[in-house]
């Protein structure tokens, strides 16, 4: 690699740093919704399927919507869904809280996920 190139591949990899990075969209967060999620979870309040609602979610506290049967795992880790925490989670759901009953694979995209968690903080 020639000093010139060297130079070039830092000076790209500082450009991408400070890029600012695209804005989370909750439009764009309903429809991954919609091909992710719908099929297990609600997003009226209360509603319950397969999975618990999400309205509500970012800041609720894990496992403790009223009515759902929650995995003993789900209800030990107890701590609020925070949208970095929802990030984590929705990324490897058998990671993020082992032992869970939620049969996902995870969501690798980032930008869905910010998408995603973005929608899911405008349920009330």
């Amino acid at each position: 690699m020639t000093r010139f190139s060297t130079l070039y591949a830092v000076a790209a990899v500082g450009l991408a740093l400070a890029s600012p990075a695209r804005a989370a969209d909750p439009a764009k967060g309903k429809a991954v919704f919609q091909a992710q999620c719908a099929m297990c979870h609600q997003v009226k309040p209360k509603a319950l399927g397969i999975g618990p609602s999400l309205a509500g979610v970012v800041g609720r506290k894990a496992g403790t919507l009223p009515g759902f049967a929650y995995s003993p795992a789900m209800k030990t880790f107890a701590k609020p869904w925070t949208p970095a925490l929802l990030g984590t989670y929705i990324a490897a759901p058998m990671k993020g809280v082992p032992g869970n009953r939620m049969p996902y694979a995870g969501l690798a995209d980032a930008a869905k996920r910010a998408d995603l968690i973005a929608y899911l903080a405008t349920l009330k």
